[in-house]
């Protein structure tokens, strides 16, 4: 049975998630403070984590590093009134897998459990290795080689090029980029699309993979060098 951890200082709106996490099939621990939430993100496993923002002691957000460094791979939902397009922005530069603001509805919520406890399906029964030529992506251990050398990348980096080789040679848009990595349907108005697959192309092209193109106009392509043929001598 799935396990979703609920950090939500609110008794009705955790009731409220609790009961939408339950119909899903899902059994749920509450905590209603920052330290106590962050105590048992790190010291169990958890498929989905339900963070709020506001709590007794801190931002929710700023946590997240924290519940990282912990050990936890569970995804991260943030749940919170502040609900600009800023603020969501920020929650998932800083690495949540979605945001959704307060007042939600409960349908909504549902939705985007049951989304992020299929993507976390997914992640573990897909195949571990992804490899084109050079270029390696581990899935479970979440890392990238090239020429078997490790290449540090980013939670976000990671999501990035995980979305990019399922979808290599094909032009892949921004907004594709904004839907699939950052869960935002719309277009917030900032360069944090540019930013995120700059840095990674700078680092892949670094360790020796030119593996990220642009696409005038459209968005971008991956497409890493294949390996060369065993035997060639060219």
């Amino acid at each position: 049975m799935d396990r979703i951890l609920i950090i939500e200082d609110d008794p009705e709106t955790a009731a409220a998630i609790r009961a939408e996490a339950e119909a899903l099939g899902c059994a749920t621990d509450h905590r209603d403070t920052l330290a106590t939430g962050i105590e048992a993100a790190t010291s169990q496993p958890y498929k989905v984590i339900v963070l709020d923002r506001m709590l007794p002691g801190g931002d929710g957000v700023d946590a997240m590093a924290r519940i990282r460094a912990g050990g936890s791979t569970a995804l991260i939902l943030i749940l919170s009134a502040l609900g600009r397009a800023a603020n969501r922005v920020e929650g998932l530069e800083k690495g949540a897998d979605d945001y959704l603001p307060k007042p939600f509805e409960p349908e909504e919520l549902r939705a985007r459990l049951r989304a992020l406890l299929r993507r976390g399906t997914i992640q573990v029964l897909d195949n571990d290795l992804l490899a084109f030529g050079d270029l390696e992506i581990r899935m479970k251990a979440r890392t990238v080689h090239v020429k078997r050398a490790h290449v540090a990348v980013s939670p976000k980096e990671f999501e990035l090029i995980t979305y990019f080789a399922r979808n290599a040679g094909q032009v892949v848009t921004r907004m594709q980029l904004l839907e699939n990595v950052w869960n935002l349907h719309f277009d917030p108005g900032t360069n944090v699309v540019d930013v995120h697959v700059g840095r990674l192309r700078r680092k892949l092209e670094e360790a020796g993979s030119p593996a990220i193109q642009t696409a005038r106009g459209e968005g971008y392509i991956f497409a890493p060098l294949p390996a060369p043929p065993v035997g060639n001598m060219a």
